[in-house]
């Protein structure tokens, strides 16, 4: 009998929907359009870390997870002010992973927050992270290959790792199509397939890329489209305007 009840009780911790902050929903339903008052992801972000304090629900640490990333990206104003959202980011979306190891949004946030904190510490620096990520990118893909953030996530991965370090160019464009093929209103990505083009010296392509970010009518997240992926279009574009390359730009 007491095997039983563990077992009922590690059943409701995982998957307890009944459970969960009324904050999860709002979260959830202002994940596209949290540019409209970004102020409300500070309310998020407290609410839910006092949450998890008395209720760590798998969705509550996902929703914790998802709105520290946003928090890193878009209202911390300082390197240390992100790598801190970053890091109780990348905490929460952990022990979501724990008490939930086939959660694809669990797996997803936690290496993602892992991803960024590195990216803002510093490739070099945060290498020991690397396996970690690329762990957790497989793991996505195996319980999902149709997620189509993950191969946001792994583009990128490979776009900012350098060459000798692992990095591949062609396999991060490879990554960002195929994310694009399952979400072609996925600015985000791509933005990523355009800076991969870039490095890669083929101009007039990622010019195209750019330019189908901006005239997007119905992109797939107005918030990060608003915030993140215009923004990045047009000072990509500014910063080519007067390049030039083989394939014709």
């Amino acid at each position: 009998m007491p095997i039983l009840t563990a077992a009922v009780l590690a059943f409701l911790l995982a998957h307890s929907a009944w459970a969960r902050s009324p904050l999860v929903d709002e979260v959830r339903a202002s994940a596209t359009r949290y540019h409209e008052d970004p102020r409300r992801i500070d309310t998020f972000r407290a609410g839910l870390t006092e949450a998890v304090k008395t209720d760590s629900s798998v969705d509550n640490l996902i929703a914790l997870s998802q709105v520290c990333f946003i928090s890193g990206d878009i209202r911390a104003k300082t390197a240390e002010e992100k790598l801190e959202a970053y890091e109780q980011g990348r905490q929460a979306g952990k022990r979501a992973v724990e008490l939930a190891p086939k959660s694809v949004e669990a797996h997803f946030w936690y290496g993602t927050n892992t991803a960024r904190w590195g990216q803002t510490k510093g490739v070099v620096r945060s290498l020991f992270l690397l396996p970690t990520v690329k762990q957790e990118i497989e793991l996505i893909m195996a319980l999902d290959p149709n997620f189509a953030p993950v191969y946001a996530l792994a583009g990128n991965v490979y776009y900012e790792v350098p060459a000798v370090l692992g990095g591949d160019l062609d396999h991060a464009e490879q990554l960002f199509r195929k994310g694009l093929a399952l979400d072609a209103k996925f600015t985000g990505m791509r933005v990523g397939i355009a800076k991969t083009l870039i490095r890669k010296g083929r101009i007039a392509e990622a010019r195209k890329e750019l330019q189908a970010v901006l005239d997007e009518k119905a992109p797939r997240s107005l918030a990060d489209w608003t915030r993140k992926a215009a923004k990045d279009a047009r000072e990509l574009l500014e910063s080519i305007k007067d390049k030039s390359c083989a394939s014709g730009g």
